[in-house]
């Protein structure tokens, strides 16, 4: 029988882990800098070391089925992030940020993605709880993004999203980044800098991600808590996941595929718990324990077959940069000048 968890370890947890986030985002605004290896490494580690604590201490407190809820709805939104991160590579190099501010706009990228997720988490609680057979429309939902996500042609990464350029025709802007203001004056006149789209451009890709990330993850646990809890992990740890990983992002081709694997592997869990639910109660359902191997099994597949895809073209991976036998550095890499990639 499941033990719930107790009230006072979900408001204090959740209150370490907004102070946790809040002393990260002033960290950075007191000393804005491009992290080196070493310190995007330890701060990986250190988040991946707290969330495996937290999913210790949901073991000793409640049970093992909410520890493994955890553990996979974390892995589960962590696969999901690394998602974004190709789109925030892409984000940063069409309005060519600094980089010295880059570590400042994926922190504020993570906060928007926490407020929207936040919100997609209350409303997606409400309506399960109203109607259960909306996990039919979520399972669907995850299969179609499975589908897309797998044999989808790329979007046209250099196209401005409609409210970006609405924005650029009505705002009065300039094109040069005043530091990180969001507003410059020039001649005693005031303008908005391309950190505003930037922002922009970020908010409404969080919004998109969690549209996919949210049903996915409810079909691992319908706890609120645990639904929150995992997506704070798997976001808090994502700035300084994309300075780990640098050139190595553009380069693991076969991780779109682990990722929609996942989906559709959630979306069909979701089905079959919406059958046992409401008309079909003999169906059975996919236990949490074995979401979590294939979400493990299907990453770990997708990583390996893409760095043996990348041995063969010749490539090696050098502290998250690569590197092309005989050719010099890839073309296109983070660690790049902004700008300088498609």
């Amino acid at each position: 029988m499941s033990t719930a968890l107790p009230l006072w370890f979900e408001i204090g947890s959740l209150s370490i882990l907004v102070l946790i986030l809040i002393a990260d985002l002033l960290l950075i605004l007191k000393r804005p800098h491009v992290p080196g290896m070493k310190e995007a490494s330890l701060w990986v580690g250190f988040y991946v070391a707290l969330a495996l604590v937290f999913a210790a201490l949901m073991f000793i407190i409640s049970d093992a089925e909410h520890g493994g809820q955890f553990l996979a709805g974390w892995l589960t939104e962590y696969s999901l992030s690394i998602d974004n991160l190709f789109v925030f590579v892409l984000i940063m190099g069409r309005f060519k940020v600094p980089k010295l501010y880059q570590q400042e706009v994926l922190m504020v990228g993570i906060i928007i993605a926490l407020i929207c997720r936040g919100a997609f988490i209350l409303a997606g609680s409400y309506i399960i709880e109203m109607f259960v057979g909306v996990f039919y429309l979520f399972g669907a939902f995850l299969l179609y993004t499975a589908f897309k996500q797998a044999f989808g042609k790329e979007d046209e990464d250099d196209e401005d999203s409609a409210l970006v350029r609405f924005i650029k025709r009505r705002a009065h802007m300039v094109d040069e980044y005043d530091g990180n203001r969001l507003r410059t004056t020039i001649d005693g006149k005031r303008y908005f800098t391309p950190m505003l789209l930037v922002f922009i451009a970020i908010g409404t890709t969080d919004v998109m991600f969690a549209l996919d990330s949210i049903p996915a993850i409810f079909g691992i646990t319908s706890s609120p808590f645990i639904v929150f809890a995992a997506n704070l992990f798997a976001l808090m740890g994502l700035r300084q996941l994309y300075f780990l990983l640098g050139g190595l992002l553009d380069h693991l081709a076969y991780l779109k595929y682990g990722i929609a694997a996942i989906l559709a592997f959630i979306g069909v869990k979701l089905i079959l718990h919406a059958m046992h639910e409401t008309w079909f109660p003999g169906v059975p359902e996919i236990g949490t324990w074995m979401s979590l191997g294939f979400i493990v099994a299907a990453m770990a597949v997708a990583t390996v077959v893409s760095l043996v895809a990348m041995r063969r073209r010749g490539e090696h991976v050098h502290f998250g940069q690569v590197e092309h036998e005989a050719h010099g550095p890839a073309p296109h890499e983070p660690g790049a000048e902004p700008g300088e990639r498609p």
